[in-house]
């Protein structure tokens, strides 16, 4: 009982920021390039390129809550940070890593592993944007508590809006092969939305 208590209270810590200002979502601002990676990537695995059909947007409910939770400290205890040089010899390769990757293979299995527990595509978008002068990528899950990001820097989940980060482009909702600019934020209260059931 002590356990659960003490991740009941976690999760509450976690979410509830995002919780009472209702949170935000990403407005997209037309066509972006993808990522020069991407498409190589898209040809080895489809399945994890695509986005449509599906609900755009997740019922955030504690059992989700934890789940997004799980997922992102799993993934970021279970691979080593490593960058694509010193792993393959590339410059830039996004692979569904097993041992070592750096941020996008982290982002890709993170989108990996919620998909097999039956989160919808489309609201799983992988996410590019800068950080301290570097290129960074992370995965956006778009909820009804807002756009919460998984990110391979940090075991919390937070609302989009809250990161250190200059977001520039994310995967399109339609279309995962086509990208989108970001292009500002808008609170969940006025966003509409379609919740999972």
């Amino acid at each position: 009982m002590k356990r659960f208590i003490a991740h009941t209270a976690f999760l509450l810590l976690i979410f509830a920021p995002a919780a009472a200002d209702a949170g935000t979502i990403m407005r997209t601002a037309g066509k972006a390039f993808a990522p020069p990676a991407f498409a190589p990537f898209c040809a080895r695995e489809p399945r994890l390129c695509k986005t449509g059909g599906g609900a755009e947007t997740v019922a955030l409910t504690q059992t989700r809550a934890a789940e997004l939770t799980q997922v992102n400290r799993a993934v970021n205890a279970r691979i080593r940070e490593r960058s694509d040089p010193s792993t393959n010899g590339r410059n830039d390769d996004w692979r569904l890593p097993t041992a070592y990757g750096d941020c996008e293979d982290f982002a890709i299995l993170k989108k990996h592993e919620l998909l097999k527990r039956g989160w919808p595509a489309s609201a799983l978008l992988l996410t590019v944007a800068r950080y301290r002068g570097q290129g960074h990528t992370v995965l956006t899950v778009r909820t009804s508590g807002g756009d919460l990001v998984l990110d391979n820097l940090t075991n919390s989940i937070r609302d989009w809006s809250r990161t250190p980060y200059n977001y520039f482009a994310r995967q399109s909702q339609k279309d995962g092969r086509r990208w989108e600019l970001i292009g500002g934020t808008e609170r969940v209260a006025q966003a509409r939305h379609r919740p999972e059931a």
